[in-house]
């Protein structure tokens, strides 16, 4: 079994969330940390300026309930992160800090700009230090 489980979770696609949880959940034991994070995008210095501090603080706040309700729906204990950054190398990053052994991820199907810009999903893939399960 798995002693650490990432779980990205894109708080616009909560009902994507749930399904990966439940997969965290069903791929733990007892003594399993599952981790939820959600990764606020980072909003580009210059755009940064025009929009209130108050409004970045709000989204975290509510992206930290949501995540928090979903867990207190499951009955499980986890820990909740929220990040700000780019989204595949946030992603990298906690995976590294909380050594996990799993990440489970959702995916859409891919368009064409996946084929030439690459998924969020398909960057862990390629570049996670662990075994990645990814979610359609």
């Amino acid at each position: 079994m798995y002693k650490t489980i990432l779980v990205p979770v894109d708080i616009a696609h909560i009902a994507e969330g749930k399904l990966t949880i439940d997969l965290a959940v069903a791929h733990a034991s007892d003594e399993t940390r599952i981790v939820l994070l959600n990764v606020i995008e980072e909003i580009p210095g210059w755009a940064s300026v025009a929009i209130p501090t108050e409004i970045i603080e709000k989204s975290t706040t509510d992206a930290q309930s949501e995540l928090k309700a979903v867990v207190n729906a499951s009955g499980r204990k986890m820990d909740v992160l929220v990040r700000t950054g780019h989204s595949y190398s946030t992603i990298l990053d906690v995976a590294e800090e909380t050594n996990a052994d799993l990440i489970i991820i959702a995916s859409h199907r891919p368009g064409l700009q996946d084929y030439f810009l690459g998924s969020t999903a398909a960057k862990v893939v390629r570049h996670a230090p662990c075994s990645v399960l990814v979610v359609r």
